[in-house]
């Protein structure tokens, strides 16, 4: 009889089939693992203990064993005979090797030597990488390395310094809305925040060596460090130069104003000047018209237009030198003088409400004629004591101003016609004030600073206000408006 295979029958016959293929498998595989036992000595034939083995198959890098080498120097693993395989040896005070082995008989031994690695060294070099921002008695100091591999000038890298912040204007805030005093090696800069942004962009990235902060200064700074003061110390050998800059301006109307401006900074080392001059021509003018009810029927109207043509004038010049490692002097002088012409027409005139009825109509018409003039001059001295920061500062200064105004008006009454009323007037004020401080900051051991300061200052101040009153042609002295005073005061402080 022909034997016929159905589905069922092929299904169990080939499940059977695959089940006895590796359990051969398995059988034959078993059959060919061995103990390989792998021995570690020195040159010495010492054993080598506790040392790190790697066996990887050549074939298949998936098989991978490590052990620790026992006291003798020795470890075992079961591997495939036939089979190659690498295997890597590492220790400490042993130079790390790696080797390859064939496993071709049953537990077979091998030895591997290792060498000694020298224990001099001959050149060791430490390397630690410094903190962008530290802090040093009152003031922060930042690290400008990193900001300087991502920036193009040393501007950027103030624009880049974690806790500054620059306006469009090139003005620095610490933590104040006013803006900080910008110090270059230590010596305040006396130029405006447009200049010294100019001047920074000049410089390289890598020229800055650090950024000091101070957001609160020390009493020796007085007003005005208020804003706080940001020193930016200079890598030794960078010389700014010879820096400038030439503005004017100017726009077009009715009433146009221009400027022309010229600044210039050289910075040698050791020798800093700055020369700065500036001339203004402004006229401006306002108009003013007004509606107030001021009873219950009554409207007073009042339109006022006035010019304000000003000259202004301004020269400054600094000069800051070291005379050798511990003396630095600087000497530093301001004059600004204006002229002014002030005119103002008001008309003012009252009404009725209901019927529209004019009850006074008249003009009054002001002008101011004068000028002001300021005068500032300051001489500082700085001592270094030692390297450490210690040293002995002083400074002197003197300002003195001046301001004139004479003023004249005249006031026409149209309804009523009752006439002309005016007169004139002089104003002038005198202001005197002097200054002298001297602080000296001692650095001792252990991070503890000792600083103290004297300061004396004297203000002078003197108004005199002479007004006469004029009416058809008379002029009588206004005792209610002329007056005068004199102001004196003398301050002196001390702090530790």
């Amino acid at each position: 009889m022909k034997e016929i295979y159905t589905l069922s029958n092929l299904s169990r016959f080939i499940f059977i089939s695959i089940l006895l293929f590796f359990i051969m498998q398995g059988s034959k595989t078993y059959a060919q693992q061995t103990n390989v036992t792998i021995k570690i000595i020195t040159t010495k034939k010492q054993p080598v203990p506790f040392a790190s083995v790697t066996v990887t198959g050549v074939k298949d890098s998936m098989q991978t064993f490590n052990k620790v080498s026992d006291s003798s120097g020795i470890t075992i693993f079961n591997l495939v005979r036939d089979e190659q395989y690498a295997v890597s040896v590492s220790s400490v005070n042993y130079a790390a090797f790696k080797k390859g082995i064939t496993v071709k008989n049953d537990n077979p031994v091998f030895t591997f030597t290792a060498e000694n690695v020298s224990g001099s060294l001959k050149n060791v070099t430490v390397t630690s990488a410094r903190p962008v921002i530290r802090q040093e008695d009152d003031k922060t100091i930042v690290d400008p390395e990193n900001l300087a591999a991502s920036s193009t000038n040393a501007y950027e890298i103030i624009e880049k310094t974690p806790g500054l912040f620059v306006d469009q204007d090139g003005n620095v805030y610490l933590s104040s809305t006013a803006p900080a005093s910008i110090y270059i090696n230590g010596r305040e800069q006396k130029m405006s925040a447009a200049d010294i942004a100019t001047m920074l962009k000049n410089l390289p990235p890598n020229s800055i060596a650090s950024i000091e902060i101070l957001r609160t200064p020390s009493a020796k700074y007085d007003a005005s460090g208020s804003g706080g003061i940001v020193n930016v110390v200079l890598k030794k050998g960078v010389k700014i130069g010879l820096t400038g800059s030439v503005t004017a301006g100017g726009n077009q109307g009715n009433y146009g104003n221009r400027f022309i401006g010229v600044n210039l900074n050289n910075n040698n080392g050791n020798t800093t000047t700055y020369l700065n001059m500036q001339y203004g021509r402004r006229n401006n003018s306002e108009q003013v018209k007004t509606d107030r009810i001021f009873a219950a029927d009554s409207l007073l109207s009042q339109d006022a237009f006035s010019l304000y043509p000003t000259n202004n004038y301004y020269l400054g010049f600094g000069m800051s030198h070291t005379v050798n490692k511990n003396w630095e002097l600087s000497y530093d002088t301001r004059i600004n003088y204006s002229d002014f012409t002030n005119t103002t027409l008001n008309l003012s005139q009252i009404k009725k409400i209901s019927s529209n009825q004019l009850i006074t109509n008249n003009t009054t018409d002001v002008t101011n004629d004068g000028n002001t003039f300021y005068f500032s001059q300051g001489v500082s001295a700085k001592y270094k004591i030692d390297s450490v920061g210690s040293e002995w500062t002083t400074d002197i200064s003197y300002n003195y101003s001046p301001n004139n105004n004479d003023q004249n008006f005249a006031t026409t009454f149209y309804q009523p016609a009752i006439g002309v009323f005016g007169g004139d007037g002089e104003i002038k004020t005198q202001l005197n004030f002097f200054s002298a401080q001297t602080n000296l900051l001692f650095k001792l051991s252990k991070k503890l600073t000792i600083e103290t300061g004297l300061k004396s200052s004297n203000v002078g101040f003197n108004n005199t206000t002479d007004y006469f009153r004029g009416k058809n042609g008379d002029r009588i002295k206004d005792v209610g408006r002329t007056s005068s005073y004199k102001y004196s005061e003398n301050i002196n402080a001390a702090y530790v």
